[in-house]
């Protein structure tokens, strides 16, 4: 009985430490023109002055869940276990959507509204629990008349909480079931020598196109350094750019302004000009409605 008794402790010791490492990582489209992200991180301060905050980023253009979505899974997995992410791209402020904390089976936790936003983590970390925030308990005092800010209001207060060990995992609110709301998009796969995917994001600072299509797939067609690609890229099903690009280790490989294919640091095949803006010379963009279709030539 002490032996069962001890085991049950040492697991729910293990569980809240995870939620106490106090670090708290904020994600945004508030930009930082104004005083939204430093609100948000004022009150994670008085909830706990020991709290450690970070950005993730605040330049999410305006109602962007799907970039979000992708910033989340391009960065939260480099994060230890009890890391608190908050995410806060919220068209839908003030409605019926749900406010919720997700903690991934890799340990980190999100709290965000559940509008999409968790579509990519929870397919590439897995969803280990999820809660709605009880905002009876989990609210700033004081901000019950506010309902356009839950940003400052749930969210970043919940976090720190959660973070700064003020409250257990299970004290945010009520579990709900292991689902969250998901933006469809074309997944990864090859089929009959042919790869598919999305254009999931824009390396925005250079404009390239960074897709799903992971090295795994490419290496299954044989596509080798040297090989000539073939790319059709649709938005909504309507073709947008047809063309040519060698597979390349590196930048350097193709003359200036030419096109290029290669892999990313996240290791998924992605195209460029080199030293060039292909989305802005070929007005391509991102997202769930952006897919592309890949074949060797």
């Amino acid at each position: 009985m002490i032996k069962k008794l001890l085991t049950i402790l040492l697991i729910s010791i293990t569980g809240l430490s995870y939620a106490q490492n106090k670090i708290v990582v904020f994600q945004s489209d508030f930009g930082v023109k104004d005083g939204a992200v430093s609100a948000m991180k004022g009150v994670a301060t008085g909830v706990s002055a020991d709290l450690k905050l970070y950005d993730l980023t605040h330049e999410i253009p305006a109602y962007n869940i799907w970039e979000a979505s992708y910033r989340l899974y391009q960065t939260v997995n480099y994060w230890p276990a009890g890391t608190v992410f908050v995410s806060v791209v919220d068209p839908g402020v003030g409605t019926a959507r749900k406010s919720v904390v997700l903690k991934t089976k890799t340990g980190q936790y999100i709290v965000t509204p559940d509008n999409g936003t968790l579509t990519l983590i929870a397919e590439s970390l897995g969803i280990a629990e999820i809660r709605q925030i009880d905002e009876a308990r989990n609210r700033r005092k004081g901000s019950e008349k506010s309902y356009t800010f839950h940003g400052r209001d749930v969210y970043a207060y919940t976090a720190a909480r959660l973070a700064a060990g003020v409250i257990t995992y299970e004290q945010v609110g009520p579990e709900l079931p292991k689902q969250v709301v998901k933006i469809p998009y074309q997944k990864a796969l090859l089929e009959n020598g042919t790869l598919k995917g999305t254009i999931d994001i824009l390396d925005i600072q250079y404009g390239n196109l960074w897709t799903n299509i992971g090295d795994d797939l490419v290496k299954q067609m044989g596509v080798k350094v040297g090989d000539t690609l073939h790319m059709v890229i649709y938005q909504n099903g309507e073709k947008k750019f047809e063309g040519d690009a060698p597979y390349s280790d590196t930048f350097g490989e193709v003359a200036k302004g030419k096109p290029l294919a290669y892999m990313n640091s996240l290791m998924q095949l992605s195209f460029a000009l080199n030293q060039g803006s292909f989305a802005d010379i070929y007005k391509i963009g991102s997202g769930s409605d952006w897919s592309v279709v890949v074949s060797k030539k």
